[in-house]
């Protein structure tokens, strides 16, 4: 094996470094910054890093053979300039990976993608149900099925103009796939915010507006046109309800919206 990163774990096996197949002769530099070096192991972030290589492979390719997929790149720099994904890899070059920029508008420069949409959609993949279900919560169209497989997943998205989120970040890189994120967290709640602030969602944030279970619209309906469907404390108490236009389950405003509310207080105050 003469892929000399030591990161050959995350080489693609089709990779001809990984088998031999091509002897390197060139060397760059590669530095990753800031929550990039999430994908790396304690004793590898911060640091400058060689690639050993043969021919000119777009810089796309190196990046992710070090593990960490393109939807997670924001900005390249090469020899202090910035590049694109085609860019290809010479001897000696020196590159800065960097993430998405929350704080800092980086419009003016030079994408590597297409700009998220100013009301995103989202597809999760099987490891994300409760994450999916807080998603809805929230107000965001959020597609989940726990039988979505990978190549599902990244048709939907394509065609659908979708960010996947997953726990499987082999799965964004799916070069199709623009727009996707690794969500770090395990637990739900951690997970909701970090999902909401690295897409910036707090004022896009619609509580009682999706369906917790199939994601449909959610529409005021009438109470005289459902009290067949309710429990006698639901009708004595409550008296505004909306109706899921896809499914027709029946929502309305208990004490589990209040719940909600203020779990997600800071979110829905940000």
């Amino acid at each position: 094996m003469t892929h000399q990163t030591g990161f050959s774990d995350s080489l693609p096996h089709d990779n001809p470094l990984r088998a031999g197949k091509v002897q390197p002769d060139k060397l760059a530099e590669f530095r990753f910054y800031a929550e990039l070096n999430d994908f790396f192991s304690a004793e590898q972030r911060q640091k400058t890093m060689p690639y050993h290589f043969s021919g000119h492979p777009g810089i796309k390719d190196p990046i992710e053979a070090f593990g960490v997929p393109h939807t997670e790149v924001e900005l390249i720099i090469v020899n202090g300039l910035l590049v694109r994904f085609d860019y290809q890899l010479q001897a000696g070059d020196r590159v800065a990976v960097y993430p998405v920029f929350k704080r800092l508008d980086i419009s003016s420069l030079l994408r590597l993608r297409e700009k998220i949409p100013s009301d995103p959609h989202f597809i999760l993949d099987v490891n994300l149900g409760k994450l999916a279900r807080f998603m809805r919560l929230l107000g965001f169209d959020s597609l989940y099925r726990n039988d979505y497989h990978d190549s599902m997943i990244v048709k939907i998205a394509v065609n659908e103009q979708r960010i996947v989120l997953t726990r499987d970040r082999r799965l964004l890189h799916a070069k199709q796939i623009q727009h996707g994120y690794w969500v770090r967290a395990v637990d739900v709640e951690s997970q909701i915010d970090e999902v909401v602030r690295r897409f910036d969602l707090c004022r896009l944030i619609h509580p009682f507006a999706r369906c917790l279970v199939c994601n449909g619209v959610l529409a005021p309906v009438d109470k005289t046109k459902i009290l067949d469907h309710l429990e006698p404390k639901t009708k004595r108490y409550y008296e505004v309800f909306r109706r899921c236009i896809k499914c027709q389950r029946i929502y309305w405003e208990g004490s589990h919206l209040e719940n909600m509310r203020r779990r997600f207080a800071d979110l829905l105050t940000s």
